[in-house]
């Protein structure tokens, strides 16, 4: 038996979602939408947001990965926020680079990113959500931004469905404070 055989069957005995499995590279792709989502509330910016999500299928498909369970999607979401991490981690350390010569882009279209005013919104509203305590922005993200039901939140997440509701409010709750906007109605929509 070889050692990532017999680590596989170790870690399959405690699981008990049945044994480990390989990553399908073939069934990564099914993510990408839902991954540079993630990535692009992460981030902040298309750019970073797409390099995010490369860098994180680079990790991924290194080398094999044993999964315990059949989610592929809840895995790739904890990949890529540690990534995110240490990229942040790693621009701590460096210096921040100045921009000399700023790129205009004159006669933007109302809601074009590019247009100051929704650039502004925008990077505000992701600034809040940065602002938000770690769990609370990880819900906000993964149901909001990403698009997950409450069950796929829960499972990438691993925390019970009813610890997202109330991550979710409470997160929601402290963006509307952050924003200036009265507190989100109950049961209303935010999608």
């Amino acid at each position: 038996m070889t050692s990532a055989v017999a680590i596989a069957v170790t870690v399959g005995s405690m699981e008990p979602d049945g044994p480990p499995r390989l990553l399908d590279p073939a069934r990564l792709g099914d993510h990408v939408d839902r991954l540079y989502r993630a990535a692009l509330a992460l981030c902040g910016n298309r750019h970073d947001a797409e390099d995010l999500v490369q860098d994180t299928y680079a990790r991924v498909l290194a080398k094999p990965r044993l999964l315990r369970r059949d989610d592929d999607l809840g895995y790739l979401l904890r990949v890529l926020r540690n990534t995110f991490l240490n990229r942040i981690r790693t621009a701590q350390r460096r210096p921040a680079p100045v921009e000399l010569d700023p790129e205009r882009h004159p006669g933007t279209r109302p809601g074009d990113p590019r247009d100051p005013e929704a650039a502004l919104r925008i990077s505000e509203l992701l600034a809040a959500i940065g602002a938000l305590p770690g769990d609370q922005r990880d819900a906000v993200i993964a149901i909001d931004v990403v698009g997950l039901s409450y069950r796929e939140a829960a499972r990438a997440l691993q925390a019970k469905e009813a610890t997202i509701t109330t991550r979710l409010h409470r997160g929601r709750a402290r963006l509307a404070g952050l924003l200036g906007a009265a507190d989100p109605a109950p049961g209303a929509s935010y999608r």
